[in-house]
């Protein structure tokens, strides 16, 4: 234990009276996280999408912290996070055929499951906001993977941010947003994709949520913004920046920090090349950068509407939608 606390170090939050710990990526770093979750308490960490909030999903108290802490609707449901193998699966939701045909080739990074609940699943009921259906995924990064592994059971998280706030995905946007009101994060840098996960409901093979795993354009959404969701990411304002937010624009007004795309080069951009892929790893970052500079107006330059497209534009329709 006096190891474990050697290599971390705390950040305190003037809004809260926790100390929240910054772990690394090593041995000591996983453990002292794991052990955390055992206790009840919350860890954020990353996945290749954005950094989770994680709890003990078996433990009613400890879900009901996550809900707390950033400030969630309890009726929005969280996904389980499981380490594998797909056999654990089975031990609280049922994996119908046509799921069974994503996962041939191993759980694609950044897909998320929802499935009819298994009865008797011991996942707290908090879990699945009272619903009959579960979200669960198996995120592909390794630090997400050495953390579900050393834990050895199903963590629920949601991303590691106030309630309608901008995912975070570095560290520092975990400590900005909720620092000083969670025991711990594990600092393993920037994540890879920046956007979160696509979430598909079966049986239908219904998209619920645009996300980072390509989906076929033809299957059909149940996307649109809803103030009863079915699975995370539905909320109509959502993933919000301080500043208010103008979409499609070309150029930007005098008083607005404009996020260009493509051949609109703005003050910063999301890809120079027109990539969507740098695209979505960059989204949040960019929007953090927004409220770290305090920007009241922010234009953002025309993204195309097809394939990881679709997933940038609903986050950015989110983020301009009315506050409530």
């Amino acid at each position: 234990m006096q190891a474990e606390l050697v290599a971390c170090k705390s950040y305190a939050a003037s809004r809260g009276d926790m100390e929240t710990e910054v772990l690394g990526t090593d041995g000591a770093g996983i453990d002292r996280a794991a052990l955390l979750l055992r206790q009840g308490a919350l860890v954020a960490f990353p996945t290749e999408t954005v950094y989770g909030l994680g709890a003990d999903a078996t433990n009613d108290e400890a879900v009901a912290q996550i809900f707390a802490v950033k400030g969630r609707p309890s009726f929005n449901p969280l996904i389980v996070h499981l380490a594998g193998p797909f056999s654990e699966v089975s031990r609280y939701a049922v994996l119908p055929a046509a799921a069974e045909r994503y996962l041939a080739r191993g759980w694609p990074p950044g897909l998320t499951l929802v499935l009819p609940l298994k009865p008797r699943s011991g996942l707290s009921p908090l879990v699945t906001a009272g619903l009959d259906t579960v979200a669960i995924r198996m995120p592909a990064a390794p630090v997400a993977q050495s953390l579900l592994r050393r834990f050895g059971g199903p963590v629920a998280a949601p991303s590691a941010n106030p309630s309608g706030r901008i995912s975070p995905s570095r560290a520092e946007h975990v400590l900005a947003g909720l620092g000083g009101q969670i025991a711990a994060v594990i600092d393993g840098g920037p994540t890879q994709k920046g956007l979160e996960s696509t979430i598909l409901q079966f049986p239908g093979t219904v998209v619920l949520r645009e996300g980072s795993f390509p989906v076929d354009d033809a299957l059909p959404r149940a996307t649109s913004s809803s103030d009863t969701p079915t699975a995370p990411g539905q909320l109509t304002s959502h993933y919000a920046p301080s500043g208010a937010v103008r979409l499609e624009a070309e150029t930007a007004h005098a008083d607005e920090w404009h996020i260009g795309f493509g051949a609109i080069a703005g003050d910063e951009t999301l890809s120079e090349k027109g990539d969507l892929t740098e695209a979505a790893a960059r989204l949040f970052h960019l929007l953090h950068k927004a409220d770290e500079r305090r920007i009241k107006k922010i234009a953002v330059a025309p993204i195309p509407d097809t394939g990881l497209g679709r997933a940038i534009n609903d986050r950015l329709r989110r983020a301009a939608a009315p506050r409530t």
